[in-house]
C-alpha cells in the first residue's frame, strides 16, 4: 500500500471512530428508552457499524503508514497497546449492538467505558504522532 492510500485508510478509521463517538454523545443526551420505533434507530446502528469498522481497521492503518520507516520500531509497543484497547472497546461495542433496543443510558455507559476512553486517547496520540511522518 502506498503512503497516500495508507494515510487515507488511517484518516477513514479516525473519522469513523471520532464521528461515531460524537454521534453517541448526542444520542446519549436524548434520554431514549430504546432506539426501536424512532427515527434515530437506523442512524444509530449505522454509526455503531462505522465505529466498529474504524476500530477494526485502526491498527492495520497505522502499521501501513509507518511501514518501512526508520522509526517504525518506536511504534511497536504502542501498536500492541492500540490493538488491545481496540479489541476491548470492540468487545463492549458488541454487547451494545447485540441488544434489540438500545437506550440512551446504554450508550452513555458505553461512552463512559474505560475501554472506549482508552482507545480514544490512543487515537489522539497516534493521530498526532503520524502527522509528523512525511
Amino acid at each position: 500500500m502506498d503512503t497516500s492510500t495508507a494515510r487515507e485508510a488511517l484518516q477513514q478509521a479516525v473519522d469513523n471512530i471520532e464521528g461515531g463517538y460524537e454521534f453517541l454523545l448526542a444520542y446519549a443526551a436524548q434520554g431514549l428508552a430504546t432506539d426501536q420505533g424512532n427515527a434515530n434507530s437506523e442512524q444509530l446502528r449505522t454509526y455503531l457499524k462505522r465505529l466498529d469498522d474504524g476500530m477494526a481497521g485502526l491498527e492495520a492503518a497505522v502499521r501501513a503508514v509507518i511501514a518501512g520507516r526508520e522509526d517504525e520500531a518506536a511504534f511497536g509497543d504502542f501498536l500492541a497497546v492500540l490493538a488491545r484497547d481496540a479489541a476491548a472497546a470492540r468487545a463492549a461495542l458488541k454487547v451494545v449492538t447485540s441488544r434489540p433496543g438500545i437506550s440512551s443510558q446504554l450508550i452513555d455507559n458505553l461512552n463512559a467505558s474505560t475501554h472506549v476512553r482508552s482507545l480514544l486517547t490512543d487515537l489522539f496520540l497516534i493521530d498526532e504522532a503520524v502527522k509528523t511522518i512525511d
